[in-house]
């Protein structure tokens, strides 16, 4: 079966490596990178908490490990989106929440996770860490309750489910 290029894009089917020329000069050496895994990250949390998401954003900056290069540091940050300054919100009021998000690139997603539950929070059962990796179409919902992260999003159907994609038909080629 072969897909055109919006459904192979969205199912992540382009090749996953390309070369970069380090000297700038066709021809010469050349060395071969992995193109980006962009996860999306928003996280919700009690105003209380706000310094806590800026020591996690720092770590994402300069220690959080990179899911296949354990030994390489920094995956990228989260934005306040939430401020009175730069409320990029609708409507005519500003918003009464926290609300931070980043896009990160190459991240160890699993070490994301146990970063957010060992933090210490002022109030944990307000945090809500909402997670779409590079080939999911829908947010994953993470919340601590009791002892334990907690995913609260639907598990099924998701991306691999046959039929999620309804319109599917539309993209397929040949």
């Amino acid at each position: 079966m072969k897909f055109a290029g919006r459904q192979a894009m969205h199912l992540g089917l382009f090749d996953a490596s390309c070369s970069e020329n380090v000297s700038g000069t066709a021809g010469r050496s050349t060395t071969t990178i992995a193109m980006s895994w962009v996860a999306n990250v928003m996280i919700s949390v009690d105003m209380a908490d706000n310094a806590s998401v800026k020591t996690l954003s720092e770590w994402l900056r300069t220690e959080a490990p990179r899911r296949t290069q354990p030994e390489a540091r920094g995956v990228g940050f989260l934005n306040l989106l939430t401020s009175t300054e730069t409320n990029q919100w609708g409507g005519w009021k500003n918003p009464e929440c926290a609300v931070w998000a980043g896009v990160l690139n190459h991240a160890d997603l699993d070490a994301l996770k146990q970063r957010v539950f060992e933090t210490p929070w002022r109030e944990p059962n307000m945090v809500q860490l909402l997670v779409m990796d590079q080939e999911e179409s829908f947010f994953r919902i993470w919340m601590i309750r009791g002892n334990e992260l907690r995913q609260f999003a639907p598990l099924q159907p998701n991306e691999e489910d046959e039929g999620f994609f309804e319109d599917a038909g539309f993209y397929l080629n040949g």
